[in-house]
This record gives C-alpha cells, sequence and structure tokens, in this order.
C-alpha cells in the first residue's frame, strides 16, 4: 500500500478511521502500565487522533508520526493549538507543549529519534498496513525503540475473505508472530464488536474482534 492512498484519503476527507473521542481502550488499560510522570510516548500512524491529548494530559510527552501533513495541521488546528514548525531530517516537526508530531514516513525514524521513548501506542497503525508492511513495521518498533519500552496496541481480527482491508485482520496469531523477538506480549481484553459497528455489517462480516495487548520490549 503505497503513501499516495492515504494522502488521497486525507485530501478527499475520507477518514472513516478517525475516531470522535478517545479511545475506551486506551482509558481503561493504560493506567496499567504505571509509567512515570514525563515518559514519552510514540504514536505511529497517529492521524488526528484525540488519543494524543489524551496522553499529553497524563503527564506525557508525545510523539505522533504522521505522513499526512494535512492530518497534522488539521490536529492543530482543531485543538485550538499553534505549533512552532522545523524540519530534522526526512521530518518537518510539529510542536505545541508537550506535543510533537513528526510529518513524514515512519520507516524513515531512527532509534536515536526515539531513543527516550519509553511507552509506545499502536490504535491504528499495525492493523492499517497490508501483511508485508506490518512485517517491516513490527520490524522496525523491534530495531529501534529501547529495552524496557512497553505500551499497548489495539487490533482488528475478522474473516478477511470477507473485506477488502484496511483496517486489516490482523489475528492473535499473528501478533505473537510478529513480535515474537524481543517482545513480550500479554492479550489485556478481547471483544465481539461486529453488532455496534453498521460498516462492518454492511460488509457482511459474521464477527469482529478487537483485541487489545501490553507490549514490552525485553
Amino acid at each position: 500500500m503505497h503513501a499516495d492512498f492515504w494522502l488521497e484519503r486525507w485530501a478527499q476527507n475520507q477518514i472513516g478511521f478517525h475516531l470522535g473521542e478517545v479511545n475506551p481502550y486506551l482509558q481503561r488499560h493504560w493506567p496499567k502500565l504505571q509509567l512515570p510522570a514525563g515518559a514519552r510516548v510514540l504514536v505511529p500512524l497517529c492521524g488526528k487522533s484525540l488519543d494524543l491529548t489524551w496522553l499529553a494530559a497524563q503527564g506525557h510527552r508525545v510523539l505522533g508520526v504522521e505522513l499526512a501533513e494535512r492530518a497534522v495541521e488539521d490536529f492543530f488546528a482543531e485543538q485550538g493549538l499553534q505549533a512552532e514548525v522545523r524540519e530534522h531530517g526526512a521530518f518537518k516537526i510539529y510542536r505545541a507543549g508537550a506535543l510533537e508530531l513528526w510529518c513524514g514516513d515512519f520507516f524513515a525514524l531512527g532509534a536515536a529519534d526515539v531513543a527516550d521513548c519509553s511507552a509506545l501506542y499502536d490504535r491504528a497503525a499495525l492493523i492499517a498496513l497490508p501483511p508485508a508492511l506490518r512485517e517491516r513495521y513490527a520490524a522496525q518498533l523491534t530495531a529501534i525503540l529501547p529495552a524496557g519500552c512497553q505500551g499497548l496496541l489495539i487490533t482488528l481480527d475478522y474473516q478477511q475473505s470477507q473485506m477488502n482491508g484496511p483496517p486489516f485482520a490482523v489475528s492473535d496469531t499473528e501478533v505473537q508472530e510478529r513480535f515474537a523477538e524481543g517482545w513480550q506480549v500479554e492479550q489485556l481484553e478481547r471483544l465481539d464488536v461486529l453488532k455496534g459497528n453498521w460498516k462492518f455489517l454492511k460488509q457482511g462480516l459474521q464477527s469482529l474482534d478487537e483485541t487489545v495487548y501490553r507490549l514490552r520490549k525485553r
């Protein structure tokens, strides 16, 4: 899946994946990580998620990474924030207080960029990617994040043959395999949420499971 696909989605405001509220799984499970005040949190493929402001409100420094500049600009505008903008390597960085959104290709991130990230939050990154890119994405996280980094991963699982992604189906087996090298993986919650998702019901899905994982880098 090419960058142009996501840039076009944002340009045409086709952002049904954007959640207009703070994710309830985040609110429910984040406190279990027991992170210290000031911990820096990496949020890959962050869009303009309200989860970013929630994390900042918990006392965290937030590093969001997003390809579409439209999403980054919309985020700060909708939050009523005036961002300082600077260039850093392949990224254009927007910053306001504890919030930093790096506009650019996630795969251009290096270990030095996230060396002080002690936490990770992924609600919509892994499931936005087709299989080959999911493998590359997990390998990138493993390569650049420091030991001891922990966080939450939220996935969707359904019968992939019944609907084309994104969002893509990611099974528990795949999560365990993708993060087997270098991570401890703990499933915290799994729910069938098909009944409340009419867009997926219209596609003819017979089940739709959301799963929350706690990850910890060895």
